[in-house]
């Protein structure tokens, strides 16, 4: 497809250190892209796949055109060519008529596929759309329990892939100076996780440049480690 090309494309430009795309609709995934993403070096393993829920029926209520099964595949097919691939997603808890056993295939989903972060929240209903006419008899509390467990479930998985970075030398694409630490930088790995590390007084000499950074720390949500220097 024309996409696949375009990522194959963009390993052919010679400065391009690294391609991130976002969002792709299920029915475009297909396994051109995947071989694509898994085959030029530039672009980078991490992928955002909205799923907003693993319940079939609540997908149907949503008009949504795909179903989990599709969902699940075109991830398995991720981790068979792109094994660390970093997978984040946006949830929606409490849509009208979600019940215990369609937020219980949702949670049944999360843990199979091990997401590296979520955008999750309560729905909201906008004015004038179809979804703003259902029924909804789900007491809030309730919906709420749900997203605190969701998102505990979601942050677990955030730890246990971080830690599981500790003592490797990651290649970060420095960004810019560390927002608790005007001392040191911050850049992203080939997956996406922030990595702050002492830089001293000329570390905006950094910014835009590819550093190794061996780790040592693993945060909620980023990492932090030394400066692998050239031998």
């Amino acid at each position: 497809g024309a996409f696949a090309k375009l990522l194959r494309a963009c390993g052919e430009i010679e400065g391009l250190e690294r391609v991130r795309f976002t969002s792709p609709h299920p029915a475009a995934f297909t396994d051109d892209v995947i071989d694509a993403m898994a085959e030029t070096h530039n672009v980078m393993p991490s992928l955002h796949m909205p799923l907003q829920s693993g319940s079939d029926e609540i997908l149907r209520q949503m008009k949504r055109s795909y179903r989990s099964e599709k969902y699940l595949g075109i991830l398995d097919r991720v981790r068979k060519q792109i094994p660390d691939a970093a997978i984040t997603t946006d949830i929606i808890v409490g849509f009208p008529g979600e019940t215990d056993d369609d937020f219980g295939k949702m949670m049944k989903l999360i843990e199979d596929v091990g997401f590296d972060a979520s955008f999750s929240f309560i729905f909201s209903p906008r004015p004038g759309t179809p979804a703003a006419n259902l029924h909804d008899d789900t007491p809030h509390d309730v919906k709420l329990k749900r997203l605190h467990h969701l998102q505990a479930t979601i942050e677990a998985n955030v730890k246990r892939i971080g830690d599981s970075r500790l003592n490797t030398v990651q290649r970060i694409l420095v960004e810019r100076p560390a927002r608790k630490d005007a001392t040191e930088m911050a850049g992203r790995t080939e997956c996406n996780r922030v990595v702050n590390f002492p830089a001293g007084p000329n570390g905006m000499r950094l910014v835009g440049q590819m550093v190794d950074v061996r780790i040592n720390t693993a945060l909620s949500h980023s990492l932090r480690g030394d400066l692998v220097l050239p031998e």
